[in-house]
């Protein structure tokens, strides 16, 4: 059923949930420990004089990650240093990743490696083991890492001969969902294969990963991320495109479908439906940009438009509509389920969106069918001095309460946290220069994920690819 513009304007009026807040929230959650949704005093804590977070980052002095007192890493894979099982170098280019619980204190973690364009072009591809091959001409894939409770580290390939995996998603069923960000076609860039579609990998059952099989009832078009709604069936999935501004897409199975795994690779090529969201506000008035939200508390309501041709054969997926026919961002990236919904990024916004911003997270309310804008990231002057946040990426909820999130913005790169009402707050900076001295230049966090048991933070600096293991004195985040 619809929720139509009167629907959403009469419970507006009614409850005042939440609506109330839009437009009446003033400051910016720019920096660490700003307030969005409440007053602060001039350090940055709470009325009750409570700072978020866990103090100043300490540089480190092996030159990779600054963390607060307390704290400590270590590093798990290292594309050029580290081995897979087979003996070839890990990876370059580590992205989305999730872990799953293994047996006897065993940690799973599939690992994404965003490696886009011919094989030649990256040192350190994903390996074309046999088997596992989607399109051999395609450099990306995943990893599935194995941390025993021992410390013993071992890494195999979950897929290869994918292209630019980017995010993607845990199930409930206790598999991972990667997603390709590209539109390549068979014959260019020397593909030999259709790439911008969703495959899914087992951590657990190697076999059950042999003969990759892309979901095409979850559209062709530059993935970004995917979220399964446990209670609803319901798939939700970020594009990460420009020219026009992409899409937040919902996928609802076909009736009679009971997920589990392996299941999607069954579906035909058109199951379900595949729908793109129209926004509107309390006033009922259409809204054609994420981007037009400039307080936190907005809410909007969503009704959902159809696809017309999800596998893109002639029109890519964000094309095929009129600008009044949906809602559009730029740059939306990471989604995680929590709290009854799905949490999602809009990366940032310039000059192709109607107004500019260095990030916003969204809360998607499926019981009401309301868009919540929940953290808000006004431009970065100075992105080369450290302190304020932009360009926020991936990102997971907290066992310790609000999120964590990785930062894909300019100059200098973080782990950062977000309470629930929005204030930000430091918790890792990378310090493994790129670039020069007198022209630093850091790689983005990406992966941020928690251990099944909450007590450690996994995170990859993408390039050249690490991936890390965080643990200290987390405690519950309020504020």
């Amino acid at each position: 059923m619809s929720l139509t513009r009167r629907d959403f304007t009469r419970r507006s009026a009614v409850t005042g949930a939440g609506v109330a807040l839009a437009g009446s929230v003033g400051a910016l959650a720019t920096a660490p420990g700003a307030l969005a949704a409440q007053e602060t005093t001039d350090d940055g804590a709470d009325v009750l004089g409570r700072a978020p977070g866990y103090g100043p980052l300490v540089p480190d002095p092996d030159g990779l990650l600054a963390l607060p007192a307390g704290f400590s890493y270590r590093v798990l894979t290292h594309s050029g240093r580290t081995k897979l099982e087979t003996g070839e170098f890990t990876p370059s280019n580590h992205d989305g990743t999730a872990t799953f619980e293994g047996p006897r204190g065993v940690t799973l973690l599939v690992n994404n490696h965003e490696l886009s364009g011919p094989r030649s072009k990256w040192p350190h591809p994903v390996p074309l083991t046999e088997g596992l091959v989607y399109d051999p001409a395609a450099s990306g894939g995943c990893t599935v890492v194995e941390v025993r409770r021992g410390g013993h580290v071992a890494e195999w390939v979950g897929i290869a001969g994918t292209a630019t995996n980017c995010a993607g998603g845990s199930t409930p069923w206790g598999t991972w969902l990667t997603c390709e960000e590209t539109e390549e076609k068979a014959g260019q860039n020397g593909m030999t294969k259709d790439h911008g579609y969703v495959f899914e990998v087992d951590p657990y059952d190697r076999r059950a990963n042999r003969g990759p099989k892309p979901v095409k009832a979850l559209g062709r078009y530059a993935h970004e991320a995917v979220v399964v709604d446990p209670k609803r069936g319901h798939l939700y999935l970020t594009e990460d495109a420009s020219g026009p501004n992409g899409l937040l897409y919902r996928w609802t199975p076909p009736h009679g479908f009971k997920h589990g795994r392996g299941k999607l690779r069954t579906l035909a090529d058109d199951a379900g439906v595949l729908k793109a969201p129209k926004c509107y506000d309390s006033g009922g008035r259409f809204v054609d940009d994420l981007s037009r939200a400039t307080r936190i508390g907005t809410v909007y309501g969503v009704d959902w438009a159809e696809v017309p041709d999800r596998d893109a054969r002639t029109v890519p997926v964000r094309q095929q509509f009129d600008d009044g026919d949906i809602t559009r961002a730029r740059k939306l990236e990471g989604m995680w389920w929590g709290d009854g919904g799905v949490y999602i990024v809009a990366s940032f916004s310039r000059d192709e969106s109607p107004v500019q911003h260095d990030g916003q997270v969204w809360f998607y309310n499926p019981s009401r069918r309301t868009l919540t804008l929940k953290v808000l990231l006004g431009v970065n002057p100075d992105p080369a001095e450290d302190g304020a946040f932009d360009g926020p990426d991936n990102i997971t909820v907290s066992p310790y309460g609000g999120l964590v999130i990785a930062e894909d913005g300019e100059g200098v790169q973080h782990l950062f946290g977000a309470t629930e009402h929005g204030r930000t707050y430091p918790i890792a900076r990378n310090e493994l220069n790129a670039g020069t001295p007198e022209k630093p230049s850091y790689s983005e966090f990406t992966g941020v994920t928690f251990s099944p048991d909450g007590k450690t933070l996994y995170a990859s600096i993408q390039t050249p690819g690490i991936l890390l293991a965080i643990t200290g004195p987390w405690r519950r985040q309020r504020g």
